[in-house]
C-alpha cells in the first residue's frame, strides 16, 4: 500500500509543480497590465474626486447666491410690484410713437 502511495506521489508531484509554474508564468505575464490598471484606477479616482469637489463648490456658491437673492429681493417685492404697475400705467397712458 505504501509503495502505491509513493508511486502516486511520484506521478502527481510533477503535475503540481507544472500547475504552480503555469500559475506563476500567467501571473508574471499579466502583472504589467494589473499595474497599469491600478495606476489608471487611481488616476481616474483622483480626477473624479477633484471634479466632485469642484461640483460641490459650484453647488455651494449657487446655493449661497440663491439665498442672497431671496434675502435681498423678498423684502423688495412689494416695491418691485408697485414700480411695475406704475411703469405699465405710464406706458399705457403715453401716446404711441408713429413711424414716419
Amino acid at each position: 500500500m505504501g509503495a502505491l502511495l509513493g508511486l502516486f506521489a511520484l506521478l502527481v508531484v510533477p503535475f503540481v509543480l507544472l500547475g504552480v509554474a503555469l500559475k506563476v508564468f500567467v501571473t508574471l505575464l499579466l502583472l504589467p497590465f494589473r499595474l497599469v490598471g491600478a495606476v489608471l484606477h487611481g488616476l481616474f479616482g483622483l480626477v473624479a474626486g477633484l471634479f466632485g469637489i469642484a461640483a460641490g463648490g459650484i453647488g455651494i456658491l449657487v446655493g449661497l447666491f440663491v439665498c442672497l437673492a431671496v434675502v435681498v429681493l423678498l423684502p423688495l417685492a412689494p416695491l418691485i410690484l408697485l414700480g411695475g404697475v406704475v411703469w405699465l400705467a405710464l406706458k399705457a397712458l403715453s401716446p404711441a410713437a408713429r413711424p414716419a
